[in-house]
């Protein structure tokens, strides 16, 4: 038989799902891929459970049924003070994940180059590839997780098409500061380059940081491509529903994508998922507190552990360094630690273009009790690694 497509042979599943597989094997408690295991707020699976006899079960409008759409757009509005027309700048996607890949596939020719940071969230590199773009990886540098501005712009000055920015940073937690933000717009411009952004935990910051969003820098309007979702802010990780804020002129194209990508999100969803977009302010003052207070819970018990770690300025993720253990596969590393410690993680090396394996990420939107549990399992950590006899170095 002929041989499949050149741009996926090269491709693995992703180490994330993996090690949700290999938690549940082991009975593991599951700190890897980021989703709670707490509900999402009564009011929106009250409304979700009307819809469920009363409709809507057919397909919606392909961008977004649009009180969605409406809702959304006063949302963003709210926080982020862009004036947004939810008819012509707004398409609804199955995720953030579509979204990315509808903004990449809207802007990218194949051969184009676009500027990733490492670490980054696996995506990214499979979306590049897949568009038949080149990826070009820019370090952020521990433990701020700072870029060399001259790196960066040795970077452009390839002749990138795109630039993606994922703020608050996954698996980092780094929130990217103004000065951070005015150095890559002042380079987009001064290169003509799109900026695509992740930014599916703008509401998950801890203070004094502040999410400022790139597309309000001047000059940034209509370079700007924002993705994102619903799933954190709201803990419906399975609900699938992302979305695209651009200018007309990129939502024309990203509109075609989407439609035949996916058709369209899921009717009944969006329709359940408007009574959350409607929350106030009080709201998203209450998911701050909620993470914080489960941020302080986690690095105060692995400080107790004396287990060395990044602190995340937004998101809830943490980078734990592993190096003590003297680990040479990090892959390896994490199938023992669920399977002999009983908690899951990532290993770093998935998130690194560079040769990192004294990384694990870790997660904290779990019940306290989970978080406890875990780290009550990892208080055997270190005898358990003697006891392993060298299985991970």
């Amino acid at each position: 038989m002929k041989p499949l497509s050149e741009r996926t042979a090269n491709f693995s599943d992703s180490v994330i799902r993996r090690m949700t597989r290999i938690s549940n094997q082991y009975d593991a408690i599951n700190l890897s891929q980021g989703f709670p295991d707490f509900n999402p707020p009564k009011e929106i699976t009250d409304r979700l459970a009307n819809i469920a006899g009363e409709g809507p079960h057919q397909y919606a409008l392909t961008w977004g049924a649009e009180n969605f759409r409406y809702a959304l757009a006063k949302k963003q509005e709210q926080f982020s003070g862009m004036k947004i027309n939810p008819d012509t700048e707004i398409v609804v996607t199955c995720g953030s994940t579509e979204a990315m890949m509808a903004a990449m596939m809207t802007v990218t020719n194949p051969g184009d180059k676009v500027i990733i940071f490492s670490p980054f969230y696996e995506n990214y590199g499979a979306d590049v590839i897949l568009s038949g773009a080149e990826p070009i990886y820019v370090p952020l540098k521990p433990p701020a997780f700072s870029f060399d501005a001259n790196e960066l712009e040795d970077a452009f000055k390839k002749g990138v098409k795109a630039l993606i920015l994922c703020n608050p940073s996954n698996p980092c937690g780094k929130v990217f500061t103004y000065d951070e933000l005015k150095i890559i717009a002042d380079l987009a411009i001064k290169y003509d380059t799109y900026v695509i952004t992740d930014e599916v935990y703008e509401h998950i910051i801890y203070e004094p940081n502040q999410h400022i969003y790139m597309a309000t820098l001047p000059g940034m309007r209509e370079r700007t491509i924002i993705c994102s979702s619903l799933s954190k802010t709201y803990s419906i990780t399975g609900w699938r529903l992302g979305y695209v804020i651009a200018s007309p002129f990129v939502i024309e194209r990203v509109k075609k994508v989407h439609d035949f990508l996916t058709v369209g999100a899921a009717a009944p969803l969006m329709e359940a998922a408007v009574v959350g977009l409607n929350f106030g302010e009080e709201y998203y003052k209450e998911l701050q507190k909620h993470y914080t207070q489960k941020k302080d819970l986690f690095i105060g018990g692995l400080s107790d552990l004396k287990l060395n770690f990044t602190d995340p300025q937004g998101a809830y993720y943490v980078l734990v360094d592993v190096s003590e253990f003297n680990v040479k596969d990090d892959v390896r590393f994490c199938e023992w630690l669920a399977r002999e410690v009983g908690v899951g993680a990532v290993p770093g090396s998935s998130f690194f273009k560079e040769e990192v394996n004294h990384l694990i990420r870790l997660h904290f939107a779990k019940k306290d009790e989970t978080l406890i549990g875990a780290l009550d399992r990892l208080t055997d950590l270190r005898k358990k690694a003697i006891q392993s006899n060298g299985y991970f170095k």
